[in-house]
């Protein structure tokens, strides 16, 4: 079953990416960084400095050049998994919406960085 689940999840994420790369719009920062505050992700990340979590730069220069950097990234943003802070796992949250669209530009956001 959980393979299932993983390939669902997969697969998701690649419809997903191929669909906001049909258009390829710029993204809206606005609503990133609305989406952001709604799931409280400012808390551990910021745009240019690392806090608990890495910043959004390092983020998108880890992905730089790699073809399933939006179909990764999706999945690390909307899928619950447990991640080391100061040597404890914790788990990490994930935004606070199911809508595509919005998830797909706040991943493009974090990519244009």
């Amino acid at each position: 079953m959980r393979h299932v689940l993983k390939g669902l999840a997969t697969a998701a994420a690649l419809m997903l990416s191929a669909a906001a790369q049909a258009g390829n719009p710029a993204p809206d920062e606005a609503g990133a960084m609305a989406l952001l505050k709604e799931s409280k992700c400012l808390t551990c990340h910021s745009v240019d400095k690392k806090k608990d979590g890495p910043a959004y730069i390092e983020v998108a220069k880890k992905y730089r050049g790699k073809a399933d950097a939006e179909a990764k990234l999706t999945l690390w943003v909307s899928k619950k998994h447990t991640v080391e802070i100061d040597g404890e796992e914790e788990e990490h949250g994930m935004v606070k919406t199911r809508d595509a669209g919005r998830i797909s530009n706040l991943v493009r956001w974090i990519l244009s960085h």
